[in-house]
């Protein structure tokens, strides 16, 4: 009450290029970010157009406003980024990435030329730009508010993570060379550097990514903060789960994309290592789909896991609650995760988390909520990830944890900065 008392007649232009209530990732925080700013100010977001369906049901009153693609784009993406970042019905998100930058640049344009003049008049008291929300993205109407002395707010940004030294395996395997053309994109963007420049506050979702913007592109300590960029919707917060008793089947959990990075492999050969009286105890639910699945099948197979494992496949963001209801432990063994959404959704839902301490993810968890492991190695992640799965069925206690809430701590990614991201 006393925030929106306090922001009342606050008047906010949010740009979205991505914010859906029906996708996960980005798209779905993005829509949490609109939902809630909506109830403190009042708002006028600007988004793509593949958005329009989504948002005019929950919103049909709103003032949103939708840049549509033009034809030349809808025949670049059918005709060359289908073609190219599409195998065996996945997506190849590195490569994907790359080439969908000239699908923003029109994005980017078009909020430009409809909304200049609005924002030039004094008609808004912030610009808020928040998707993308990969650092390497210019924002042109940023050129209009510091004109005009308009509030530009950028963030939260986040990612450029390289992977471990310890995976350049997995890095290989899925198609990271491409994150070259990032480093590439420093230096050709038009406006690039200027954006950040202009901010007026930038947010950073990680450490490691707020370290990252400051070297590279020389951004002052007051005009950047960390802000963890995962909302989470209060259906998800559970103030305590029930306890266990000792013989009761112990539920994990894993969702995400089945690719290499996520690690899905790892937690498999995890299962495998406990001994047999445990592996009857548990039930591992794998919730999602990619290029790895018939590979995790198969590995499932032929380590004799058929009982204790099941794959759902894809899940509806609208059904993935009942996972974490299901589930007593989450484990998410990905090696390269800048935002993790996932690990906030189970620690809302009160679930202890297994995860690798590498990106934003290492910094959620904290020993209230759950353990991490170090990414020293492919074995050294799959003993833990045994040990720490054998501490939590056999000791009840910790699947009693109180419900979790991520806080930033004063752990820092130092050291080397990789020349290939941002």
């Amino acid at each position: 009450m006393v925030a929106k008392e306090m922001s009342a007649g606050l008047r906010v232009l949010l740009i979205m290029h991505e914010c859906n209530p029906d996708w996960t990732s980005v798209p779905l925080v993005a829509y949490q970010y609109y939902r809630t700013i909506r109830e403190l100010a009042e708002v006028t977001v600007i988004t793509h157009g593949r958005n329009r369906e989504a948002l005019s049901r929950p919103f049909p009153k709103d003032r949103i406003i939708y840049i549509d693609e033009s034809a030349a784009i809808e025949r670049y993406f059918k005709y060359v980024v289908d073609p190219l970042t599409v195998l065996a019905g996945n997506r190849v998100w590195q490569l994907y990435t790359a080439l969908t930058y000239p699908v923003y640049a029109e994005f980017n344009q078009g909020v430009y030329t409809r909304m200049k003049d609005e924002v030039a008049a004094g008609k808004f008291d912030i610009v808020h730009a928040i998707t993308p929300m990969m650092p390497r993205y210019p924002v042109k109407l940023s050129q209009v508010c510091q004109q005009h002395g308009v509030p530009f707010v950028l963030g939260p940004i986040n990612g450029g993570l390289p992977y471990p030294e310890s995976f350049r395996d997995v890095a290989s395997k899925d198609l990271a060379y491409f994150s070259a053309l990032r480093a590439l994109g420093r230096h050709l963007i038009p406006d690039y550097r200027e954006t950040y420049r202009r901010a007026d506050q930038i947010l950073a979702g990680s450490s490691y990514t707020m370290g990252l913007v400051q070297d590279l592109l020389g951004v002052e300590d007051e005009r950047i903060q960390l802000f963890f960029e995962n909302g989470i919707n209060q259906s998800f917060v559970k103030t305590m789960r029930r306890r266990k008793s000792p013989d009761e089947q112990v539920n994990l959990l894993f969702v995400g994309r089945l690719v290499a990075l996520k690690g899905a492999d790892m937690l498999l050969n995890a299962i495998a290592a406990l001994p047999q009286a445990l592996q009857q105890q548990i039930n591992l639910r794998i919730v999602g789909d990619g290029v790895e699945r018939s590979n995790l099948e198969a590995q499932s197979i032929a380590l004799n896991l058929q009982s204790c494992v099941e794959f759902t496949g894809w899940v509806e963001q609208g059904e993935i609650l009942g996972q974490y209801a299901w589930a007593d432990v989450f484990c998410f063994p990905s090696i390269k995760d800048f935002g993790g959404a996932v690990v906030m959704e189970a620690m809302a839902a009160g679930l202890p988390c297994v995860a690798v301490n590498y990106g934003g993810v290492g910094e959620y968890i904290t020993p209230e909520t759950g353990f991490t492991v170090d990414p020293d190695s492919r074995e050294h992640v799959t003993t833990q990830l045994t040990a720490h799965i054998t501490t939590l069925v056999q000791d009840p206690d910790h699947l009693s944890y109180v419900a979790g809430c991520p806080r930033a701590g004063p752990k820092l990614y130092v050291g080397k900065q990789s020349s290939d991201v941002a």
